[in-house]
C-alpha cells in the first residue's frame, strides 16, 4: 500500500471539495452541491464534532475521502480522485468508514446510482441491496 489513511482535518475541506467536483462518476459541481446543502462550512462544521471522515494520503496529498453520518449510520460519501482510482483507496477509505459505523450500528447504509460503478463497488465489498432510494438510486446495507 503506497497511500496512508488519517482521521480528515478542517484544513483538508479544499482538498476534499477539489476532488468532489472532479470525480468520473456522480460528478457535481461547487453550485449543485451547495444546493443540497453540502457545502465548504457544513463539512467544517461536521469535521468539528466527532470524527466522521477520513483522508487517504498519497505522497503527501490528498487522494480521496470517505465521510460518515454517524448519528444515522450512514455511509455519506467515498471518491477518490481520478488520478488515483484503482489504487486500493477507496477499499480502504470504505472499510474505516465501515468499521467507525459498526462500533456503534449493527446495520449501517448508503445510497448510490443503481447499476453505477460504486454500485457495483459496494456490492464486491458485500454490500446487500435492500430497496430503491428514490428515481435510479439505490439503497444498500450492511450488518456487523
Amino acid at each position: 500500500m503506497t497511500f496512508t489513511l488519517r482521521a480528515a482535518k478542517v484544513e483538508d475541506v479544499a482538498a476534499m471539495f477539489h476532488i468532489r467536483t472532479r470525480v468520473r462518476e456522480n460528478l457535481l459541481s461547487m453550485a449543485e452541491l451547495s444546493a443540497l446543502g453540502v457545502t465548504p462550512e457544513s463539512v467544517t462544521q461536521m469535521l468539528e464534532g466527532e470524527t466522521c471522515a477520513w483522508v487517504a494520503l498519497k505522497h503527501d496529498c490528498i487522494a480521496g475521502f470517505s465521510l460518515i453520518d454517524m448519528e444515522d449510520a450512514c455511509l455519506f460519501a467515498v471518491f477518490v480522485a481520478p488520478e488515483h482510482e484503482g489504487s486500493g483507496i477507496g477499499r480502504a477509505l470504505v472499510a474505516k468508514a465501515e468499521e467507525a459505523l459498526l462500533t456503534r450500528h449493527a446495520q449501517i447504509w448508503l445510497e448510490t446510482s443503481r447499476g453505477s460503478r460504486a454500485d457495483g463497488f459496494y456490492r464486491q465489498l458485500g454490500w446487500i441491496e435492500v430497496g430503491d432510494a428514490g428515481p435510479g438510486d439505490v439503497h444498500l446495507e450492511k450488518r456487523a
